[in-house]
């Protein structure tokens, strides 16, 4: 039988009835000004809340991704639930929400494993955590069938972050492959502050400053949850031939909701050529 990871999160992070979650999909994209993208996409980064809180933000960079194909997606989030060292990978099966299975490239899976020490098979790293599946349905209206590979980041320092994009990257450097990095920024502070330290992290994005977003997450000057995973989302996609970043919204709690006393942050930008 295959090993299918079964959805944790529908129902509640997203709807988990398959026309509601299309009409809300739909709706977001729809919402988003259209935007002319030249150049090959390489690298998407966006956020993984639950879809009434970003699902507006993470719709700027999926609908870049209408009418676009792709051999294989790599996702790579952090882990929320489980601390193990190193990078986790689900490497047979798929996942499932509700409008249907994503199959695992478990071809390209072994490939990235071969390239990287730091790569283990640990099944709980996948079983709760949200960063990866909260993409899925976004990634399955605009792309239609698809396979990927599921990468849950134990450890986000530098050095693991340098290994996992040479390795993926080794893996994956003779197709047409899309990286994506699940990221939220800061995390319960005031609205004035959350948008100072956000603003750090969105510079640096902005900016292609790989080394200067690994320093200021080490040092604590600025936060994001999926630091690790934009990191080597960066390092892959300039790899890859990027030679442009783009931010394309920045939002937080605050601003759905109203209550800007302690909100989290949220942004989404690509990364091509």
């Amino acid at each position: 039988m295959e090993k299918i990871r079964k959805s944790v999160i529908a129902g509640s992070w997203y709807p988990g009835e398959p026309s509601a979650l299309r009409d809300d999909i739909a709706r977001y994209i729809q919402n988003v000004p259209h935007q002319e993208m030249e150049g090959d996409i390489k690298a998407l980064i966006v956020p993984h809340a639950g879809y009434m809180y970003s699902g507006q933000v993470a719709a700027y960079a999926y609908k870049l991704l209408l009418g676009k194909r792709y051999d294989s997606v790599i996702l790579i989030g952090p882990s929320h639930r489980v601390a193990f060292g190193g990078v986790s990978i689900y490497s047979k099966g798929g996942y499932e929400t509700p409008l249907g299975v994503v199959s695992v490239d478990e071809n390209l899976a072994v490939r990235i494993k071969s390239y990287s020490n730091i790569i283990v098979d640990f099944p709980a790293a996948h079983s709760q955590e949200h960063s990866l599946e909260i993409q899925l349905p976004f990634l399955q209206f605009v792309l239609g069938e698809f396979s990927f590979v599921p990468l849950v980041m134990g450890d986000q320092g530098a050095e693991t972050c340098l290994a996992l994009a040479e390795g993926v990257f080794q893996a994956v450097k003779d197709r047409h492959v899309l990286i994506i990095a699940s990221s939220d920024l800061s995390h319960f502070h005031g609205y004035k502050e959350a948008r100072a330290l956000d603003g750090i992290v969105l510079q640096h994005i902005q900016d292609n400053d790989i080394k200067g977003l690994l320093e200021d997450l080490a040092i604590d000057k600025t936060e994001a949850c999926g630091g690790g995973p934009v990191a080597v989302a960066m390092l892959i996609s300039q790899k890859m031939g990027a030679r442009h970043s783009l931010l394309l919204k920045y939002a937080n709690s605050g601003d759905v909701t109203g209550d800007k006393s302690s909100v989290v942050g949220y942004a989404s930008a690509v990364y091509y050529s």
